[in-house]
This record gives C-alpha cells, structure tokens and sequence, in this order.
C-alpha cells in the first residue's frame, strides 16, 4: 500500500509536468495552513530541482516575486517573476535576496521590502546514521531561522523541513519564540519510512537588535 501511494505521487508529479513529487507536499501545507498568499516575495531554499517553485509561481499570481537558491541547478526557468540562484544560502548576502523583490515605496525613507514567506525544503547530505542526519537537518532549520531575522518581514510566515529526533523539541520552542503560531505538520506525499517533518509558522516576531554597550 505505501509503495502505492509513493508511486501516485510519482506518476501525478510526471501527468501535472511538476519536477518532483515533492510539489504535493508543499500543495498540501498550502491548502491546509494558507502560508502562500496573492502578491506575495517568496524565498525558497534548497529549491532544486524546482517543484516547490512551481507551486509557489502557480499561489503567488503575477504580482508575486520568489527567490529560489540551492546548490544544484534549479529546473524552473523563464519567468520574471522569479529569479534563480545556484550556491549556498548562508553565503549570499541579505542585500543580493533582497534586491530582486526591492520594489519602490512610495516613502523615501520607507525601509526596504522583505520577504513574506520563507520557505527551505533542505536536507544535509545524509549519512544513513539516523541521529547524524538529525542534527544535520536540524542545524539547517537553525541556519533558515537565523536568516529570517534578516530577510523576513514582521508577521511572515515559514515551512521548512527537519528530520524528527531528540532536538526537535528545542527547535520547536525556538520556533514558538520567533513566531505566533507553529504547527509540526507531515503530508501525505512524505515517504513512509521518512522522519521528515515540516515546521509551519505564522506571525513572524522578530527578536530585538542587541543593544549597544
């Protein structure tokens, strides 16, 4: 029966021209949380091979903008509305994810725009040790919430995958500091034998700036 169910979301992948069935997991959390919105500037990381920006490009109407980063080449091409960007995430400076969505406000000194939506389907290379896997993922969510508090606007909303263990909890309660509300969610389209889950958050609460001493 899993096997079934793994191979639906294959074959659906290939009949709806998506890259990988991982579209469907994001379609999900979509349709369930509500985290894509009309107009939205999107930031999607460890986007390749692209199926996650095609459901965005699909939510997000032609007012939208996304940013897509990863290390491998990203499929999904061809549209103003997005912009492609192969390397590491945690290397690529605010300014250069901003730029794309920077529009012009009509304020002067208004601050620049940030993203709405923050979305990282990233894995670490894994290794097979279930634990070394774990907090490999885990320190990407971390890396993912560090650049939130750069790039994010107040009352933004996330979803991004981590491999369930024992420091789950304390990144949930990371998560719950930063943001309104947080759910763990797992979707249909997740392998059965997989521990990935996925953190969606809303109401994006970003810490106060270190004070000066």
């Amino acid at each position: 029966m899993a096997r079934d169910i793994q191979d639906h979301y294959f074959k659906l992948a290939k009949k709806q021209g998506y890259h990988s069935r991982a579209a469907f997991k994001l379609i999900e959390i979509d349709d369930r949380k509500s985290i894509l919105h009309k107009g939205d500037a999107v930031l999607d990381c460890g986007a390749a091979p692209g199926s996650w920006t095609q459901v965005v490009l699909e939510r997000i109407g032609r007012r939208g903008r996304i940013v897509a980063v990863d290390l491998q080449p990203i499929m999904t091409a061809g549209e103003d509305r997005l912009q492609t960007m192969q390397g590491d995430f945690n290397l690529i400076e605010p300014s250069e994810l901003l730029e794309f969505i920077a529009g012009r406000s009509a304020a002067e000194d208004a601050p620049p725009r940030r993203f709405d939506v923050l979305l990282s389907d990233m894995a670490p290379s894994t290794t097979g040790d279930r634990l070394i896997d774990h907090y490999g993922s885990i320190r990407l969510c971390e890396a993912v919430l560090d650049r939130a508090r750069e790039v994010l606007r107040p009352g933004g909303r996330t979803a991004m995958k981590v491999f369930e263990g024992e420091a789950y909890p304390e990144l949930l309660q990371r998560c719950k500091a930063e943001f309104k509300t947080v759910k763990g969610f797992r979707p249909k389209a997740s392998r059965n034998e997989s521990i990935e889950m996925f953190i969606v958050a809303d109401g994006f609460r970003p810490p106060p700036t270190d004070a000066a001493h």
